[in-house]
């Protein structure tokens, strides 16, 4: 069970690691994709405490966040294509 606890603070800590590319990143697209590699972090760190705490909301959770990640980084993809 500890394990579970290690990578989900590795986890998070990756994530605060990139909200630093998030901020200074060179290129909007740079900021797009560390906004969707956060959110998938992000997501890991959910089915982690799921699996910890033994409760499947986390699951719904990290569901819905993961697809609306999806349709967040397919808009600003559209949007920086000039087709949105």
């Amino acid at each position: 069970m500890n394990e579970f606890i290690f990578f989900g603070i590795c986890f998070i800590a990756l994530a605060l690691m990139l909200l630093f590319r998030l901020i200074v990143g060179p290129s909007v697209v740079d900021r797009a994709v560390t906004a969707d590699s956060i959110d998938i972090l992000t997501d890991m760190a959910l089915i982690l405490f799921a699996l910890y705490s033994g409760r499947g909301i986390y699951l719904d959770i990290a569901m819905v966040t993961a697809v609306l990640g999806f349709i967040g980084s397919t808009m600003i993809a559209r949007y920086l294509e000039g087709k949105l």
